[in-house]
């Protein structure tokens, strides 16, 4: 594929993931529309949406990290981790339920959020340097959302899809890491009172650090490091949970703290034929 076939495509997968976002359907795989494994066009396309909402006036506040489960790696037959970007607007406070048909195809995970005070500009991070530039840990919730229809995915897709990364839900407890080993922490996460999902910090890269550090690499090679002040999703504790409209769900990292979210329930239901 030439350069400018390259372009063209990394439009059209652009346009097709724009369009699912504009009318809330999922889209076909842009996977079709992109050179094959190229996971650099889909970061292309990640660019584009990126771009676009800041034109919009969209503050970016962070990234996130996916793919940090050896058993989604194994899967989708890739061996490294990914990220999309964080805005703002995709913040959801905590009491605020999330407004049915605002996502497509819901999920949640649970997270340890680092939220940064000092950059970090070189492209071999240490874990001291990491240590050093972070403010504090927060108990998260990302609500990953697909605009892939049924969440056919692959490294590519979600790439391009923003790391399928739809809101997330911070807790209040602001927890220094002197305080905390980020490895061990054990996590539940329930679901209208129920366990739905479990892990521990061990889970995510081998440490949520870990994943951290990743990020801070791939980002300062690419000339866009992380900065004072942003917010840094480490990755899954556990397996995600399907969300739907009226669902409530409670998360606990021990060490760390709660966060909780709530899914509104549907305004049709309960409404006379």
């Amino acid at each position: 594929m030439s350069a400018l076939e390259s372009t063209d495509a990394v439009a059209k997968a652009a346009a097709a993931l724009e369009e699912a976002i504009r009318t809330g359907m999922p889209c076909p795989p842009v996977r079709s529309l992109l050179p094959e494994a190229d996971v650099e066009a889909a970061y292309a396309v990640q660019r584009q949406y990126v771009e676009r909402g800041l034109v919009d006036g969209r503050r970016l506040v962070g990234r996130k990290i996916g793919l940090t489960s050896p058993a989604v790696q194994r899967q989708l037959r890739v061996g490294q981790p990914d990220f999309g970007a964080l805005f703002a607007d995709m913040a959801v406070p905590e009491g605020q339920p999330i407004a049915s048909g605002r996502l497509l195809q819901p999920k949640v995970e649970v997270e340890v959020a680092l939220v940064l005070e000092a950059d970090l500009p070189h492209q071999d991070p240490t874990v001291a340097d990491l240590l050093r530039a972070t403010a504090f840990a927060l108990p998260a919730l990302e609500i990953v959302d697909s605009r892939i229809a049924d969440w056919d995915i692959t490294i590519v897709d979600t790439v391009a899809d923003n790391a399928s990364c739809g809101l997330y839900v911070l807790g209040g407890t602001a927890v220094p890491l002197d305080r905390v080993d980020l490895r061990g922490v054990r996590m539940t996460l329930t679901k209208n009172g129920e366990t739905v999902s479990h892990g521990r910090g061990a889970d995510c890269l081998g440490s949520p650090l870990t994943a951290a550090l990743w990020l801070a690499s791939t980002l300062a090679g690419l000339g866009d490091p992380l900065r004072a002040g942003d917010i840094i999703l480490t990755g899954a504790l556990g397996p995600m949970a399907v969300a739907a409209d009226g669902d409530e769900f409670t998360a606990s990292i021990e060490g760390i703290g709660t966060v909780a979210t709530a899914f509104a329930a549907s305004t049709t239901e309960g409404n006379p034929a």
